[in-house]
């Protein structure tokens, strides 16, 4: 295995990092583990695998992820108005309250409640880190070649 074989399509790499907003919350980490992801594998967010194209093994970086390239704005699309009808009778509704919701295809949609107007009911599906800008604070500790593939730059 070579040792400049920088990341980008086609590789594996191994890597601690951790995920913190610009307050310096941190959400998510390795923590002292490594983990292992095969660029293009969905594991990771397509621009946190951009913001680490062409590190090599032992590159530590600290990396701007812009809310655009992270989880996406927040939308005000994804704010939706709800009758009280439609949760269960018993259930007790607060704000801040996250729940699990049915999409159209029957699949699981995080939400969580923002408001509680009398009968209407305002929930939020954005992803909670949507609209975040981040800091993606990567420690490379391996980079494979596992496929040829190439990246294509459009001019």
């Amino acid at each position: 295995m070579a040792k400049n074989t920088p990341v980008g399509p086609g590789t594996r790499v191994t890597l601690r990092f951790s995920l913190q907003l610009d307050n310096g919350n941190v959400v998510d980490s390795t923590g002292l583990k490594a983990a292992t992801f095969d660029v293009g594998d969905g594991n990771l967010l397509p621009g946190f695998e951009a913001a680490m194209f062409g590190l090599l093994a032992g590159a530590s970086e600290r990396l701007m992820i812009p809310a655009s390239q992270g989880f996406g704005e927040h939308l005000e699309a994804n704010l939706q108005r709800l009758r009280r009808g439609q949760f269960p009778v018993n259930m007790e509704l607060t704000e801040g309250l996250m729940m699990s919701f049915a999409d159209q295809n029957n699949g699981e949609l995080p939400g969580v409640i923002n408001k509680i107007q009398g009968d209407s009911i305002e929930v939020d599906f954005n992803h909670p880190l949507a609209g975040k800008d981040l800091i993606f604070e990567v420690d490379i500790l391996e980079v494979e070649q596992i496929s040829n593939e190439i990246l294509r730059v459009s001019e």
